[in-house]
């Protein structure tokens, strides 16, 4: 399938372009500020798609949003129409469209030249209006403020809010690519205005004070909580916006005669991860919870495990190495230790539910 894609080197562009090739089936006819006049029209005649995407939001010039997003836009449908084939179109328009700003007006204005060409070519048109779209591969001082922020907080730089409580309203780039392959295995028919969802609301200085928590991880070791929805899609656009000399940062070592314990990351509400190192011979541990639990998992070596229960004096002991992986463990009321049983260093992987308060350790010393 033959997709031609207009804007095809700009931010969603670039996110389709990958996704489609990640899928195969598609072969991509990419129309860029480039592209010649002769190789538009030959794109547009071999298409049997178009996802529209080019447009100017940002011009030093008014009148190019009039070039840029209308006259462009009557071009594509005029090299469509000359095909005499309904090639399906999906156009990235913008909630802005119902605005009488010059952007608004040109896209508009080029939404009316794509309902024309539906209408008359009987082609299924779908009209997206976008929120602010955000995501990797964004431009910062052009394609959204999201961009800007993750750029600037990444890098150390300033970030200028006029107003605070301003509302934004968002659409993350992988929910909009995957509207897009959606329309192209099932166009329908007609003309069809829409938004693509889910669209996030927040205002301007909530966007910025959860970027900043994102870059203040490092040193907390605290994450948020970036496993769903508008925070997931925004921790993701921020990481994105790292430097490569900031792929890595350190964590604290604390290390004694026993080995090496080292925190990795910590949540607001599921506990912390880290790991621990014992030489051989070495005891750690002798104490017990009274709500605390924990999870181990040798990585590297032999451990043996043992438990007492504090008001039975019953007792348990069990063994593992990194070649056979088990998860042991603690239970709030046995007195626990680990001894390295093997012949080189053990290494072991630690889940604790709660991050460790040194007011309250819920940690007591006792022998096992």
């Amino acid at each position: 399938m033959k997709i031609l894609i207009t804007g095809a080197d700009g931010f969603i562009g670039r996110n389709l372009r990958v996704a489609l090739g990640e899928r195969g089936g598609y072969e991509v006819l990419p129309v860029t500020r480039a592209t010649s006049e002769a190789e538009f029209r030959l794109f547009a005649a071999q298409a049997d798609a178009v996802i529209h995407l080019a447009g100017v939001n940002r011009p030093q010039d008014p009148a190019d949003f009039v070039a840029g997003n209308v006259d462009f836009t009557a071009a594509l449908c005029e090299a469509l129409a000359v095909t005499g084939r309904p090639i399906p179109v999906a156009f990235a328009s913008s909630i802005q469209a119902n605005r009488d700003s010059p952007y608004g007006i040109s896209k508009r204005a080029a939404e009316g030249h794509l309902r024309h060409y539906g209408e008359r070519s009987g082609a299924p048109v779908w009209l997206y209006r976008l929120a602010n779209v955000f995501g990797k591969w964004s431009r910062p001082e052009y394609n959204s403020a999201v961009a800007t922020f993750c750029n600037n907080i990444a890098r150390g730089l300033p970030i200028r809010i006029d107003d605070a409580t301003a509302q934004i309203r968002l659409v993350y780039v992988d929910d909009v690519v995957a509207e897009l392959i959606r329309f192209l295995g099932v166009p329908g028919q007609g003309v069809l205005q829409s938004e693509i969802e889910p669209v996030y609301t927040t205002t301007v200085g909530e966007l910025a004070r959860q970027i900043e928590a994102f870059k203040n991880v490092r040193s907390s070791l605290t994450t948020e909580r970036v496993g769903a929805g508008l925070v997931r899609a925004l921790y993701a656009t921020y990481v994105s916006f790292l430097p490569p000399e900031a792929f890595s940062y350190g964590v604290p070592k604390y290390g004694d005669a026993r080995g090496v314990f080292v925190e990795m990351l910590k949540t607001p509400d599921c506990g912390q991860f880290s790991f621990f190192t014992a030489h051989p011979g070495i005891t750690r541990g002798g104490h017990y919870h009274h709500t605390k639990t924990e999870k181990f998992l040798v990585i590297k070596g032999r451990a043996r495990y043992r438990f007492r229960h504090l008001i039975t004096d019953e007792t348990y002991e069990v063994e593992s190495c990194g070649k056979e992986p088990l998860v042991v463990e603690t239970i709030p009321g046995w007195a626990h230790d680990i001894t390295n049983i093997g012949d080189d260093d053990l290494v072991v992987m630690l889940w604790a539910n709660e991050i460790f308060d040194r007011q309250k350790p819920d940690t007591v010393a006792t022998r096992v």
